[in-house]
């Protein structure tokens, strides 16, 4: 018999910074000085992603190491190290970002890329971490309607611009049924007319297929509640 699947905070945000990562890095890859406007917009989402990367740094430092601590001392140590690290790194391709913006050259744009693959590769490696030790900590000092607070102080945190660029990746990211079930949840926490102009607003973040899927769902979910 299974045991049932513990609250994991860190699941939902780190899809959607994977795969931030993975596609800013493909664009980042195919800098060409020779292509001004497709140039800017990648460097542009570069800036997104590492501010959103600073952002996330910020929270677990503020929300999660603390419980951690409470219950496991020292649990936290290692990651929050890295934390530092991480920290220095984004500013150092902030740095070369905008050096890159002021003067490109295939020189430049190629060393941005592989800095932020670095990046990336040793991001992953860190989420690895949090999912799997981390969630030990958590899950063995905490039940899960604990956890489930910590989470919704984290969500309290965010400022609106931090929230638009958190839902359309994590859209883009979510497995289908989870999806839909992030849109239900905001359908029931938004006036009706809001909550349109953000469906509405995540059309151009999916395929034809996926924003069907969504809708259909969704529409699926209201009249099981009819």
């Amino acid at each position: 018999m299974h045991k049932p699947a513990r609250f994991d905070m860190y699941a939902t945000i780190h899809r959607a910074l994977r795969h931030f990562m993975t596609d800013t890095l493909t664009q980042i890859g195919r800098l060409d000085a020779s292509d001004s406007v497709a140039s800017r917009a990648a460097l542009d989402q570069l800036d997104t992603l590492l501010y959103l990367c600073r952002q996330h740094l910020e929270h677990e430092n503020r929300f999660v190491h603390p419980a951690i601590e409470a219950r496991s001392p020292g649990g936290s140590q290692r990651i929050a190290g890295e934390h530092e690290d991480h920290l220095e790194a984004i500013a150092a391709l902030e740095a070369e970002a905008l050096a890159v913006r002021q003067a490109p050259s295939p020189t430049a744009d190629l060393r941005l890329y592989r800095h932020l693959a670095l990046f990336v590769a040793d991001n992953f490696e860190h989420m690895q971490i949090e999912e799997t030790r981390h969630n030990e900590l958590l899950w063995q000092g905490y039940d899960d309607a604990e956890l489930v607070q910590i989470h919704e102080r984290i969500l309290a945190s965010l400022d609106p611009a931090e929230r638009g660029i958190v839902l359309r990746w994590m859209t883009q990211a979510l497995p289908r049924s989870e999806r839909a079930a992030l849109y239900a949840e905001l359908r029931k926490q938004m006036p009706g007319e809001v909550f349109s102009a953000v469906l509405e607003g995540a059309k151009p973040w999916l395929g034809a297929q996926d924003w069907a899927a969504l809708v259909a769902d969704l529409d699926q979910r209201e009249a099981l509640l009819a």
